[in-house]
């Protein structure tokens, strides 16, 4: 998997490879305004992760996710890293149970 210096640069990347979607995380799912769809953790597998910390402020941290769904729609979701983690239900924590270890 390639490394990326800034996470603007790795979102440029993966929309190029077709990530065009953008999701969001709810307390059981996630979420794509554009195509006003959900998906339980079932329903899709995180492709790639890319970790951030932010230059000036090391509690400012980002994770990447490059997200394909089980129809098909890939595309990314950015989180602060442990910002969520209490917040969303098991099942989609153990999805994306790298990110908070």
């Amino acid at each position: 998997m390639k490394s990326y210096d800034t996470l603007q640069e790795a979102i440029k990347e993966l929309r190029q490879q077709g990530y065009q979607h953008d999701f969001n995380l709810e307390k059981d799912k996630i979420y794509c305004k554009n195509l006003n769809m959900y998906y339980k953790p079932k329903e899709f597998e995180v492709k790639e992760t890319h970790r951030f910390e932010g230059m000036s402020n090391p509690d400012d941290n980002d994770v990447l996710y490059a997200i394909v769904t089980s129809v098909g729609d890939k595309g990314i979701m950015v989180d602060a890293y442990g910002a969520y983690a209490e917040s969303i239900s098991p099942e989609l924590l153990q999805k994306l149970k790298f990110k908070y270890e």
